[in-house]
């Protein structure tokens, strides 16, 4: 099994381990944060219905090739790239898809940690009683204020990506296994509560409604490949994060069981948040497409006006802050192997360099926000340009590669050998949609939103 190579980093203690890390990098803020107003931009219903169907089509499939590759290689994904092209006897240019993992990582985690700066932000916001009988005016008059200040923003991402390196530079199972133990079951728990409160708001109908009827006549082109985008983003897809944790799998643990635990715990994840966040925007009179800003803008409302928001808005800002933060562990672990492996450098030494030009490159998401928020390339800015260039660009086309490189490339014996599974239903149906479905949709979709078909 996996290629007769070990992780020179260990191994999960457990398939639990695996499932709980895996559903760690894809539970986040894409889930809470980004898939609620990104829903809510392109139209409701017919937006999550693309979404549902990109996740079981083509994420489920891409997730089981990458946590297969990862853990035939052992090793960072650019090393277990060079390793599965020999294997293979196919062109070492195929390691760029391992380079193009780790920058794709490299460049969601810069912006990423500002975003969840914000959440500890709030976090303090939230214990001093800010939000406490606060208006939607209000609410968003102080979020803007927090974007519109350069320090406030560097302040918390120092912060958090502080927090992210702590946790990197323990290892495996000291740091990033002994996070998400404890993190993943409490953020579900809170979500629950959360909807059981937009439960008794007027408008639960309408969020439901919103969610799940869909209106194709709001969906374009665009929309159908930020869906898709999204399905790679939310589950850590293309961005080496799922390869280097599959790196860490124990041998006979099922890839297939596995990765559909992680898929489904993850769409969970991101109903609940629409059905927790779309009754209060609705409630309170705001607009569902009101852009990255709508769950700070919308839940402090129910936190302000409800019985205990105190104690329930504080929790729900910390864990939001610990969802991001076991996303962000993985997100930067790509970069952080291949420091140790590579330049032969000592873990925390690998997790300084790589947290500070990651730091560094945030600072341009920061100002993006307001003192360069006029500089515009494509009519984006750069915090813009960053989210569509990695979410709808390179992950789709990373998982694209990863899709034709496990099922074009990779030997079927060895492909069969970490799936262990035999060759029945199960195996062949992978084998269909990441063979052709995948590959075929990912094209199509992507030429047909920039215009080319």
């Amino acid at each position: 099994m996996s290629g007769n190579h070990e992780s020179i980093h260990g191994l999960w203690s457990s398939r639990w381990a695996f499932i709980l890390a895996a559903t760690g990098s894809a539970v986040g803020l894409g889930n809470i944060w980004k898939f609620p107003y990104i829903t809510g931009e392109n139209g409701g219903g017919a937006f999550v219905l693309v979404y549902l169907i990109c996740i079981a089509g083509i994420g489920i499939p891409i997730m089981m090739a990458e946590v297969m590759m990862g853990r035939r290689g052992r090793s960072t994904p650019i090393n277990t790239m060079s390793r599965l092209c020999v294997e293979s006897g196919s062109s070492r240019v195929w390691k760029l898809i391992g380079w193009s993992g780790m920058l794709a990582g490299f460049l969601i985690l810069s912006f990423y940690s500002v975003i969840a700066g914000w959440s500890l932000s709030y976090v303090l916001d939230s214990i001093t009683g800010t939000f406490s009988g606060a208006d939607a005016e209000f609410i968003g008059s102080h979020f803007g204020n927090l974007l519109a200040s350069p320090g406030a923003l560097l302040f918390w991402h120092t912060l958090f990506m502080v927090m992210t390196m702590i946790v990197v530079a323990r290892g495996v199972e000291h740091g990033l296994e002994k996070a998400v133990r404890f993190l993943m079951p409490s953020l579900f728990v809170l979500l629950v509560i959360m909807v059981g409160y937009a439960m008794s708001m007027g408008e639960f109908a309408r969020g439901v409604e919103f969610l799940f009827k869909p209106d194709f006549s709001k969906l374009t082109a665009n929309g159908v490949l930020i869906a898709m985008g999204h399905a790679f983003f939310t589950l850590s897809l293309g961005m080496g994060a799922i390869m280097i944790y599959g790196a860490y799998l124990p041998a006979k643990t099922s890839i297939a069981k596995t990765s559909v635990l992680i898929a489904v715990a993850d769409t969970t994840v991101a109903l609940l948040a629409g059905l927790a966040i779309f009754p209060i925007v609705f409630s309170n009179g705001l607009e569902p497409g009101a852009g990255p800003g709508l769950i700070f803008q919308t839940l402090p409302i129910a936190f302000g006006q409800m019985p205990g928001g105190l104690f329930f808005g504080t929790l729900f800002f910390v864990l939001l802050s610990f969802a991001a933060w076991s996303s962000a562990i993985s997100l930067i672990e790509p970069a952080v192997t291949w420091l140790v492996e590579n330049r032969g450098m000592e873990r925390f030494k690998a997790c300084v360099i790589a947290g500070i030009a990651t730091w560094l490159m945030g600072i341009g998401t920061i100002l993006s926000f307001n003192i360069i928020s006029e500089v515009k390339l494509f009519d984006k800015t750069f915090f813009d340009l960053l989210d569509y260039l990695t979410a709808n660009i390179m992950l789709p086309l990373g998982g694209l590669a990863m899709a034709i490189f496990a099922a074009w490339l990779m030997p079927k014996i060895a492909v069969k050998d970490e799936f262990n599974m035999g060759e029945g239903i199960a195996y062949q149906t992978w084998y269909f949609l990441v063979r052709y479905v995948a590959p075929v949709t990912v094209i199509i979709v992507f030429l047909n939103a920039v215009g080319l078909i």
